[in-house]
């Protein structure tokens, strides 16, 4: 069986933490990999940069992906994966602040997975990362590896 990894892509450290704790306090993944920025989450999904050394990937489960990132922005991000064939079919839910209409409306025509706003209030993120984690990890079939 093949170890369930979530990839955090998160340039808040607030947000960062609160996700973790979540995340760990439910005991829904073996490994939790955060990345902060766009460009370093394209370099550690596709074993470039920094990454570059690591032993060739296993995807994440799941990719938990900011919209208002450095570097490159979520959106950016998300189309880049999807023009991969090696990541077209990666699970991507956005995880933002941003209520705009625009950006989920961009989000979902690249094939995001779903948008999720990040509540404001500490009890109901920690509480919106769980029910995200259980769903990911647990309830939702992945698709078959090629």
């Amino acid at each position: 069986m093949q170890t369930k990894t979530i990839l955090l892509v998160e340039d808040n450290p607030q947000d960062e933490m609160l996700t973790l704790r979540a995340l760990r306090r439910a005991n829904l993944a073996n490994r939790i990999d955060v990345v902060r920025d766009g460009q370093q989450a394209l370099d550690y999904l596709f074993r470039e940069g920094e990454f570059a050394g690591l032993e060739a990937p296993c995807l994440p489960t799941v990719v938990l992906l900011d919209i208002g990132l450095p570097r490159l922005s979520g959106l950016e991000v998300l189309e880049r994966l999807r023009a991969d064939v090696r990541t077209e079919l990666l699970p991507v839910v956005i995880l933002t602040s941003s209520d705009e209409e625009h950006d989920r409306l961009k989000s979902y025509k690249n094939h995001a997975n779903s948008f999720v706003r990040k509540p404001v209030d500490f009890t109901e993120f920690a509480e919106t990362v769980v029910r995200l984690g259980v769903y990911w990890l647990a309830t939702n079939e992945p698709p078959p590896e090629r």
